[in-house]
């Protein structure tokens, strides 16, 4: 389960603060001393109870001047910074049952009951309410192709909730969960680690009855301006999406030429295509193309 961060301080500090000081010294999940760091700011901000409240009724009374472009707020997330040294800064709302969101919205859109792991690690503190309860898994990431239906290796470890406090670190493509919602509306406050290369690792759901990986979460604007070129029909595409296939490193986007080129040709050509998929090097885009193959017939 994501590592829980021994950090008790009792001093407070503000949003400006925190960023201010995380961003100097940068946020690495692969050192302790960065998590350590990063961990102790985030805890300082936790500790001020009124922020987020005023942070958000100061946003209630200006909001009308806003545009959509400018707004870095949503039904859920709202982002406390823009992207800075290896990191950015957001709370998430999470609502109980009883909560018109959820009503209105159902479980899917908080990502209840959808089990799944994280392509980028982040810090979580439990800032509001008590908490949404997760049950934990690992797996070993390195060990899968990433083709829906493989057995995920999954190891359950506990059922705990992100009670006020409680600060944890998740690891990126090791720690699952599916959560559960909370008693009562709650507050997480993050510190979520960015790179340039994470978008091309993939991010997995999970059936947890069978143990298999349900699908990749985290589809790239990429594939679908490649379906949409191979859509519009235009020779240079074909033969983009032809060399993706064969040779791109992301096993994702090898799939997605596949599945846009499928969708030009009859039976007969569809077949051929995903035989020659088959071949194509890549144990996941051959797995899923014998699916294809199947379904065909």
């Amino acid at each position: 389960m994501p590592r829980l961060i021994d950090c008790y301080l009792e001093e407070s500090c503000t949003l400006v603060e925190s960023i201010t000081a995380i961003d100097e010294a940068g946020f690495d999940a692969r050192g302790d001393a960065s998590i350590d760091h990063a961990a102790g700011w985030l805890r300082r901000l936790g500790n001020d109870p009124q922020f987020l409240g005023d942070l958000m009724l100061d946003e209630l009374r200006s909001r009308h001047r806003d545009t959509a472009a400018d707004s870095g707020y949503g039904a859920q997330s709202i982002v406390l910074s823009g992207p800075k040294n290896g990191f950015f800064l957001r709370a998430n709302i999470w609502p109980s049952q009883r909560d018109h969101a959820f009503r209105a919205s159902g479980g899917n859109s908080f990502a209840y009951g959808m089990p799944h792991d994280h392509n980028f690690d982040f810090l979580t503190l439990g800032y509001f309410g008590p908490g949404y309860v997760s049950d934990y898994y690992e797996y070993d990431y390195d060990a899968v192709s990433g083709w829906q239906g493989e057995n995920a290796g999954l190891r359950f470890i506990d059922r705990s909730a992100l009670s006020p406090g409680k600060l944890m670190l998740y690891r990126a493509h090791l720690d699952v969960h599916s959560q559960l919602p909370p008693e009562a509306m709650s507050v997480s406050l993050n510190v979520m680690g960015i790179d340039a290369a994470q978008g091309w690792h993939d991010q997995y759901g999970f059936d947890l009855e069978k143990g298999t990986i349900s699908g990749i979460l985290n589809p790239t604007s990429t594939e679908t301006f490649l379906r949409v070129a191979v859509g519009l029909g235009s020779d240079e595409a074909q033969d983009l999406a032809k060399h993706f296939g064969r040779a791109h490193p992301s096993d994702r986007l090898r799939l997605a030429s596949y599945e846009a080129r499928a969708l030009l040709v009859d039976a007969d050509g569809q077949d051929a295509l995903w035989a020659e998929a088959e071949r194509s090097g890549s144990r996941m885009v051959a797995v899923e193309a014998k699916a294809r193959r199947r379904e065909i017939a």
